[in-house]
């Protein structure tokens, strides 16, 4: 790491460390800046946004037609920025029936690193911990279990150094001095009395976290994961309404360069302008596509009572908003019936055209369209 291109005002120590190179040790939190006037309209729009957002996600009759694509959603394009891609349609298939790899290249080890991630987060959301580095630990295990980085300490805080970039072009605190950058941050995510917006705080604790770097791996995913979950937290929503990885990965390149220029220059300004900018995105379209679902979910209740509707095949058609993925084998047992009757039953709402038959998929898989396209619709075109 050059230390010359660190400025005077840096938000931070250079220190000296082994082998002739230097580390960047975070200032606590909050920083030495003034939320500026210019920014303040675009904050305004961000809450206004998140505001609406909140009000239709209370309305949901069931919140996990929303919630459950944009978790998936989530565990994608976060992993994607660190190099891993999975598709959703395999992501929503190793939902159905996980495998196992046989070998380093198997597609499935990505699979597998995309699902820990939805559960690291599932996880993440509903424990009853408090924002916490125990909440933070937690997911970094579920995350690496059995993937990639399986041998670098699930669970456990550094004892080396590391560094970022193939040239080590920053390189976080050492192992020794975690501990003293860790505390106050913990402190921070309580902090009852803050300068600055709550969604600024979020964004503050986001740069910290990934300026600790504070594991020997996943650093980056367990960034985002906590960031999603300070956003509900912080900002009242009564759930994860709001991910931000999907902002981050189509702006990669100003995602690490801001982050970068925060430690070099104290650019504060435009990390958080960047950030609430994609607040703004983020919301807007998390409504859409939360409109589109609720309209497409009115639709199929009115095909399902065209073909005769019952209570099996509106059981059928709810758990589509969750999963758009069916399969006739699995129905038997969630059902309670024949397998005749549940391929009866599917076979209705293929005449209904709500399901289609998912082609090279074996055992017999079926798929909403309809309700995929909306939910998930880009990530398997890019």
């Amino acid at each position: 790491m050059d230390p010359t291109i660190f400025q005077p005002k840096a938000p931070g120590t250079i220190i000296p460390i082994a082998d002739g190179e230097h580390a960047f040790i975070p200032s606590p939190l909050p920083p030495d800046w003034t939320f500026p006037a210019d920014l303040w309209p675009l904050l305004a729009e961000a809450k206004q946004q998140l505001g609406l957002l909140e009000g239709l996600g209370r309305t949901l009759p069931n919140p996990a037609i929303l919630l459950r694509p944009l978790a998936d959603r989530e565990a994608i394009r976060s992993s994607r920025l660190e190099g891993t891609y999975a598709t959703a349609k395999e992501l929503l298939l190793f939902d159905l029936e996980s495998k196992e790899s046989t070998s380093e290249s198997d597609r499935v080890n990505e699979q597998r690193e995309v699902f820990n991630y939805r559960r690291a987060l599932s996880h993440g959301t509903a424990s009853e911990l408090p924002l916490s580095t125990r909440l933070l630990k937690e997911m970094h295990q579920i995350l690496l279990n059995r993937v990639r980085g399986k041998d670098r300490a699930p669970g456990e805080f550094r004892k080396v150094q590391v560094a970022i970039g193939a040239t080590s072009r920053f390189v976080p605190p050492p192992p020794e001095r975690l501990l003293e950058c860790i505390d106050p941050f913990e402190k921070y995510f309580h902090i009852e009395q803050s300068a600055f917006d709550p969604l600024v705080d979020c964004f503050l604790a986001h740069y910290h976290f990934e300026t600790i770097h504070p594991f020997m791996d996943g650093n980056g995913r367990v960034g985002r994961l906590l960031l999603a979950i300070m956003l509900q937290h912080r900002c009242g929503l009564s759930k994860p309404w709001l991910y931000m990885s999907e902002y981050f990965d189509k702006n990669r390149d100003d995602y690490i360069a801001h982050l970068f220029h925060v430690s070099t220059h104290a650019n504060w300004h435009d990390w958080i302008e960047f950030c609430i900018k994609g607040t703004v995105q983020q919301a807007q379209d998390t409504i859409q596509r939360c409109d589109r679902l609720r309209a497409v979910r009115e639709e199929f209740s009115q095909r399902v009572t065209n073909v005769g509707g019952s209570i099996r095949l509106n059981q059928i058609v709810e758990n589509i908003f969750y999963s758009p993925f069916v399969r006739v084998a699995d129905l038997p047992a969630r059902l309670n019936v024949t397998y005749p009757t549940a391929k009866a039953d599917v076979q209705r709402l293929i005449d209904a055209g709500i399901l289609q038959d998912l082609p090279n998929v074996t055992p017999r898989t079926l798929y909403a369209p309809d309700v995929f396209n909306i939910a998930y619709d880009e990530l398997d075109n890019e």
